[in-house]
């Protein structure tokens, strides 16, 4: 399973019960945060997220309303117990800003933080079920996105011919991910047997701030899921490109050349209070669009 779920879809100033960007990506039993903004802690607990489930981070550059939630979140996971180590990917000048904050409250990690920096485009991070890269998009500072892919999504289990196979329920988990199953007796159980073959792996990308930019298009081609920044609606595209964002036209327009399958739009600026609109623009360029919402769960 790969989902996406959003924690904060505004941008620089919480507004409107909106907060500032934080996200989490669900692979079968990973979950990953992309990016923390302010009261990021707040919302895990409100829509009941386990953070010791967490084991990476990812921030995409060092504005506030994307990483100032960093420091109390990581500080309370300590408060709590927690042991496994923890790896974030940021922007290299982000450790230097952690370490002082650590160092100023005379903090001690029981666990082992990982500090892994961003400093050239592809994979970083992979195991033999998911990969995680970054590519670098086009805003006023440093600034990355992600994109999250399946390597081996798991098999369906068919209990029946499992149980008829003599292979205990306790074994399951292990068919889902290929493994054959061996009887008392010696005899191999073939996985495709029991189990029904899997679904194509999935992909997601996370596009952080950025401003219009075609290139960005090739970065993230046919991804099953794309979140876009569109912090301004489209009469706005002046004041879009001064800042370095986008509008809902844009995000549009990039889904479109990308070819992806749908679009999630947020980022939104706290000038506006209604987000109808925010669809409505984007579905004329690109259909597949809607509005990235907090405490919803999109499944890819």
């Amino acid at each position: 399973m790969l989902s996406v779920t959003i924690l904060g879809n505004n941008s620089a100033i919480p507004a409107f019960d909106r907060h500032p960007t934080a996200q989490i990506v669900t692979m079968d039993e990973h979950l990953f945060l992309v990016d923390c903004g302010e009261g990021t802690q707040m919302q895990m607990s409100k829509y009941k997220i386990r953070r010791s489930k967490i084991n990476h981070i990812f921030i995409s550059h060092l504005h506030g309303d994307h990483y100032f939630g960093l420091i109390g979140l990581i500080t309370s996971m300590g408060l709590l117990g927690r042991v496994q180590d923890l790896h974030l990917y940021a922007p290299s000048p982000l450790k230097e800003i952690f370490d002082l904050q650590l160092q100023v409250a005379d903090t001690q990690l029981p666990f082992e933080l990982k500090f892994h920096p961003l400093q050239q485009e592809g994979i970083v991070v992979k195991d033999n079920r998911f990969e995680v890269s970054c590519f670098k998009v086009y805003h006023r500072i440093e600034c990355w996105g992600f994109k999250f892919r399946q390597i081996r999504p798991i098999r369906k289990v068919n209990p029946e011919k499992a149980f008829a196979n003599q292979v205990p329920s306790s074994f399951f988990d292990r068919l889902k991910w290929g493994e054959d199953y061996l009887t008392k007796e010696g005899r191999a159980i073939k996985n495709e047997w029991v189990t029904d073959p899997a679904p194509r792996a999935k992909s997601y990308a996370y596009s952080a701030d950025t401003t219009f930019n075609e290139c960005l298009a090739e970065k993230i081609k046919g991804v099953d899921l794309l979140y876009h920044e569109a912090t301004y609606l489209k009469d706005l595209e002046e004041r879009a490109v001064k800042r370095f964002h986008s509008t809902t036209v844009q995000a549009a327009q990039i889904a479109k050349k990308a070819e992806v399958s749908r679009l999630l739009l947020g980022h939104f600026s706290s000038k506006y209070e209604k987000l109808e609109d925010f669809e409505k623009e984007a579905r004329d360029i690109f259909p597949n669009s809607e509005l990235a919402i907090e405490g919803v769960t999109y499944r890819v």
